[in-house]
């Protein structure tokens, strides 16, 4: 058995496809049911964000396994595997590890250091668990990998770079509300600048300035599109800004109620969408909905109503919730993913990036040790049980024709015969546990078992070292 991570994400896919990739909550459970269906698959995760799609899955074969998830992911894209296979990352074992440690500490992320990685690891592993695709190997990696990111953040200042790439995006958005204080941003929008519209003037020179300067929302009055977790979020921002004025838009308004009631919100439906879009100043939509929630009519007809006020609109949803060509409109300003990706492209962040990339290699190494040893443990202890039944058996006869020998005599004998054994299984255990940890360490143990005639289940006496750890 080993260990796979396959997946695209926003440096090697465009979001043409990453849109296409993405597996919605109400997805994921047919999504994995098919992967541990299919031969090779044992376990499965998937890890679906706005900049990602990965399965994490136990395999019994590393070739077989990558064709069965390869297969899955361009059935969910509805691709052609040559097609997306060039946008696809393999990574097998230890390098499987260190993808997702680096993947839930925010050093993969487009937003480098941003936390809300964390709770989307958390929130795929728990559906995986409920659906019974996870099973104690992926339930020990992905343990152990959310202990890793609230390490990182813990003990490093990495998420100083940005609480989340929605706090990134409202800075952005937000800067088109008021030209007036273009000084308060470094990558500002100005409507009037027709390129501005497609993408932000400037990258962003430090993540972390981004979050920490100030959004000029005062007094604005911002639609939230979606109830979902970056709603809550991005509610809680803009309240703290300084908006006067805030409605959350939602197909359920009742799943809404909690953002209203913690922010002072107004809920509507869906419905009420083309009237709210002509009331607000800023629109940020979330939703996980497969088709356009705010399309270019609806925008057209808000314009009407809004005597030339400007209208910017933050989407941060995949795939796209508002319909891209609204930018074309006339003192409309979109701000996307894409957007997004462009504006942080070459950001740096501080040197604390290396204290959490020493963490994590550490990490790495602590876990495929454990994982080694519970692997080859229950070999070893069968192992040494055989022997030590064979010596006994062995003993037990020599007794028998030995009846003259004293008590010390007896228990020099015993002893030797014990000790030959002993330093006969010492070089194999010890070489077994350390190529355990290797690549193919699996087919060590499995080598053991098949020359020395091992039985398959674990005996009662193992006692492995515990990899699960509560998050």
């Amino acid at each position: 058995m080993s260990l796979l991570a396959v997946g695209l994400n926003h440096r090697t896919a465009p979001n043409s496809l990453l849109e296409l990739a993405a597996v919605s909550g109400d997805d994921a459970p047919k999504v994995l049911g098919d992967l541990v269906q299919a031969d090779h698959v044992l376990e499965a995760v998937v890890l679906s964000t706005c900049n990602r799609t990965e399965i994490y899955a136990e395999v019994d074969t590393f070739h077989g396994g990558l064709a069965d998830i390869s297969d899955q992911l361009a059935r969910v894209c509805g691709v052609d595997l040559a097609v997306l296979s060039p946008h696809l990352y393999v990574h097998h074992e230890a390098r499987a590890v260190g993808h997702l440690f680096t993947v839930v500490c925010g050093l993969d992320s487009m937003l480098v250091g941003e936390s809300q990685i964390l709770g989307q690891v958390r929130t795929a592993f728990r559906g995986a668990q409920t659906t019974g695709a996870a099973g104690g190997s992926l339930a020990a990696l992905f343990q152990t990998a959310l202990r890793v990111g609230k390490r990182a953040h813990s003990e490093t200042s990495i998420d100083a770079a940005g609480a989340s790439i929605v706090s990134v995006g409202l800075q952005i958005a937000a800067g088109s509300l008021d030209v007036r204080r273009p000084q308060r941003l470094s990558t500002d929008i100005t409507p009037a600048d027709s390129a501005a519209r497609s993408e932000p003037a400037a990258p962003v020179g430090s993540a972390a300035e981004a979050v920490s300067a100030d959004l000029p929302l005062d007094g604005s009055r911002v639609l939230i599109i979606g109830a979902g977790a970056v709603g809550g979020l991005t509610a809680a921002t803009v309240r703290r800004a300084g908006a006067t004025e805030l409605v959350v838009a939602n197909r359920t308004p009742a799943r809404a109620a909690a953002i209203a009631e913690n922010h002072g919100a107004q809920v509507v439906g869906l419905a009420e969408l083309p009237h709210e879009i002509g009331q607000a100043d800023l629109v940020v939509s979330s939703t996980d909905a497969t088709g356009l929630v705010v399309t270019y009519d609806m925008v057209e007809a808000a314009l009407a109503t809004r005597a030339g006020r400007p209208l910017v609109f933050l989407d941060l949803a995949l795939p796209h919730d508002i319909d891209p060509v609204v930018r074309e409109l006339p003192g409309v300003v979109l701000v996307d993913l894409e957007s997004l990706r462009v504006a942080l492209e070459g950001a740096q962040v501080s040197h604390d990036v290396e204290a959490v990339r020493s963490l994590v290699s550490a990490e790495v190494t602590g876990f495929l040790n454990r994982r080694g040893a519970v692997r080859v443990t229950p070999t070893v202890v069968a192992l040494r049980a055989q022997a030590a039944a064979i010596v006994q058996d062995e003993l037990d006869r020599l007794r028998g024709r030995l009846p003259g020998l004293d008590a010390r005599e007896w228990e020099m004998v015993t002893g030797t015969v014990r000790r030959v054994v002993d330093k006969l299984l010492h070089a194999p255990t010890v070489r077994v546990q350390q190529l355990a940890n290797g690549p193919g360490g699996d087919s060590y143990a499995e080598a053991l078992r098949e020359l020395f005639d091992l039985p398959r289940e674990v005996p009662a006496v193992v006692s492995a070292p515990d990899l699960l750890e509560q998050p």
